[in-house]
């Protein structure tokens, strides 16, 4: 990266922890600070529950497999799309309805709180997990694009240089991604993560919608992309070496089906907007995004592929540097200052996902552990202060996890994602989907469930498919691991290894399934009474729909910010715009005219966008927006 990258990152970054301050002095409350006050626009629900699934995964997970295998990255972040609809359609407005203001008390009313303690520490460590993941993937892909000069071991600065790479050491830029991550979420609560995830979404598909037209120029147009492209490059399925077929995509549906439904930070989405109607319409929009976006998406990793960068690597290669293709695509098209922009926005959709995450269990355990279980009279002034620790002390283990994940090599991240999400997303969360529905699943079916995935788990990791050991000569063997030996069939190991993905999604969703049918079925053959937790969340949804007002009108803030940050940075383009044509920003491709009309179309369009969305900011709200008065 030029110094103009530097500096872009520097201000967006700025601008973010500015929004994260700005915000603090209106979070008075602990619904401030977890659910924005029941004020968040539904677009700005929708925009953010986007890309709340959007991370670093997107560009190291989906862009490898895009990278490696083409089209079939499309056809899985589709599976997102179609589950986010179905989600709207199901359970958006239900969870509305029931007048709670999380999943984790939904779960204390309907099931207990024993659960709820169960529930926040699993799923906090799966989910920290996963934002540890996050921040590595952002990081790797980020430190692919700063050298050092190896001058610098004789300065202070020499414990940032990666000896092996080069490059920006990845542990070191972990640690201050996540520091800015934390300030986010510490000081503004819910509102700064939705209203910088709204900036991400902005930034980001203009770059992508930019960085496509480049590629293809640099290609030789569509048609020559497509003559290109490998054998079965543009399948929607791939099944060779890595089984992405139709059965693990109608999996990968289902299980985010699951996952959007039921999930905590999905959950306070749809409780954060001001009626049912909106949690309809922002789960909406996140499916028909996710529907229409994935090609702009995944293109520039896929073109890349082609292009003389790339071509002529043996397999071991691609395979090797998947994680950083599309970064590395960004890289070869983009001027100087833009390309800061797109590793910025990147930095702030990982950023998003993770503080979303960070948000959601910092309240958890605030509201659901500290303030009913440590100090049931606990202030709300002393609540958003417990909240701020938690947020501390879960973004240390964060980074713990990301220093980790470092240490495992390549493709560690893609490996933990497809695995752990497919295998313990449906025993967590499926037991509260299904209560939405069923009058007679109760505390032990959740239980049950939620032990026997975790176990089942850890004996499919360890116990199926091909394990290497060493043999007394110190020869690395290859053999099925010891499930598959106790109880005689090999074939079993065999068959998960050829078949991991599918394979992983039949133990994580089989089981779950069928205990939950099971108890549905027993209760309606004895004619059993519902669960006790049943009348008390209607009690619930009829005293807190009893006792509200009109419903309070969407904040104007969201638009406002976002409104005059981005005009910012169409301020920004548009001096690098006049620096690049006078020579003063050196032109990366030897072309500054060139340089210059992506910079500065890049600004206008920008402009207007800032123009419209401070012209609809303008209108007056029906009743008092206390963000705003």
């Amino acid at each position: 990266m030029q110094t103009a990258d530097y500096i872009v990152v520097a201000l967006f970054f700025a601008g973010l922890v500015g929004v994260g301050f700005f915000l603090a002095s209106r979070v008075k409350s602990a619904s401030d600070m977890f659910s924005a006050g029941g004020r968040s626009p539904w677009w700005v629900s929708g925009l953010s529950s986007f890309m709340t699934m959007f991370s670093a995964g997107t560009f190291v997970v989906w862009g490898g497999v895009a990278y490696r295998f083409g089209m079939v990255a499309v056809s899985i972040s589709i599976c997102y799309g179609v589950a986010a609809l179905l989600a709207g359609w199901l359970v958006a407005g239900k969870w509305h309805k029931l007048g709670v203001t999380s999943a984790a008390e939904y779960l204390e009313v309907r099931f207990g709180r024993s659960i709820v303690q169960f529930y926040t520490w699993i799923q906090a460590i799966y989910y920290m997990a996963m934002g540890g993941g996050m921040t590595y993937g952002l990081a790797k892909l980020t430190c692919r694009l700063i050298a050092i000069d190896p001058g610098v071991e004789e300065t202070f600065w020499a414990f940032l240089r990666d000896d092996v790479s080069g490059q920006l050491s990845i542990p070191w830029l972990s640690a201050a991604l996540l520091s800015v991550v934390v300030v986010i979420c510490f000081a503004g609560g819910l509102l700064a993560v939705l209203i910088t995830d709204v900036l991400q979404f902005i930034v980001l598909s203009v770059s992508v919608v930019t960085v496509v037209p480049l590629l293809l120029i640099e290609v030789g147009g569509v048609g020559e992309f497509l003559r290109l492209a490998p054998e079965g490059f543009m399948a929607p399925t791939h099944t060779s070496g890595e089984d992405f077929g139709w059965w693990f995509l109608a999996g990968w549906v289902a299980i985010h089906f699951f996952k959007i439904g039921a999930e905590w930070a999905f959950v306070q989405r749809f409780t954060c907007v001001p009626t049912a109607r909106d949690a309809k319409l922002s789960a909406g929009i996140f499916g028909v995004m996710y529907l229409i976006s994935p090609l702009f998406w995944m293109l520039p990793p896929m073109i890349y592929r082609v292009l003389p960068a790339s071509t002529g690597k043996t397999a071991e290669e691609i395979r090797a540097t998947a994680e950083v293709a599309y970064v590395d695509a960004c890289h070869l098209v983009l001027p100087a200052g833009m390309i800061g922009l797109m590793i910025a926005a990147m930095m702030s959709a990982t950023a998003s996902a993770v503080t979303t995450q960070l948000n959601v269990y910092a309240g958890a355990f605030t509201q659901e552990i500290y303030a009913r279980v440590i100090r049931k009279d606990a202030s709300d002034a002393e609540r958003v202060a417990v909240g701020r620790v938690m947020t501390l002390l879960l973004g240390a283990f964060v980074l713990l996890v990301a220093v980790l994940m470092h240490t495992n090599g390549d493709n560690a991240y893609t490996r933990f994602v497809l695995s752990t999400t497919a295998l313990l997303i449906p025993p967590l969360l499926l037991p509260t989907l299904w209560s939405l529905f069923s009058r007679h699943v109760g505390l032990g079916s959740a239980w049950v469930i939620a032990l026997s995935g975790v176990a089942l788990t850890i004996i499919a990791k360890t116990g199926l498919g091909i394990g290497e050991t060493l043999d007394s000569a110190g020869e690395i063997v290859r053999e099925p691991r010891w499930l598959a030996n106790a109880i005689g069939l090999e074939a079993l190991s065999h068959g998960y290894e050829a078949h991991n993905r599918v394979g992983d999604i039949l133990v994580g969703n089989v089981p779950p399934l069928v205990l939950l049918a099971a108890t549905e079925i027993v209760a309606c053959v004895r004619r059993a009474p519902p669960q006790p937790g049943v009348a008390r969340i209607e009690a619930l949804a009829a005293d807190r729909a009893g006792a509200q007002d009109e419903p309070a009108t969407p904040s104007k803030l969201p638009l406002i910010i976002s409104g005059w940050t981005i005009a910012g940075l169409a301020a920004v383009m548009g001096v690098l715009t006049v620096t690049t044509l006078t020579a003063v920003t050196p032109s990366r491709h030897d072309d500054p005219t060139r340089d210059a009309i992506v910079l500065g179309g890049f600004a206008a369009v920008l402009a207007m966008i800032a123009l419209g969305t401070l012209f609809i900011g303008r209108r007056k709200p029906k009743t008092a927006d206390p963000f705003t008065d």
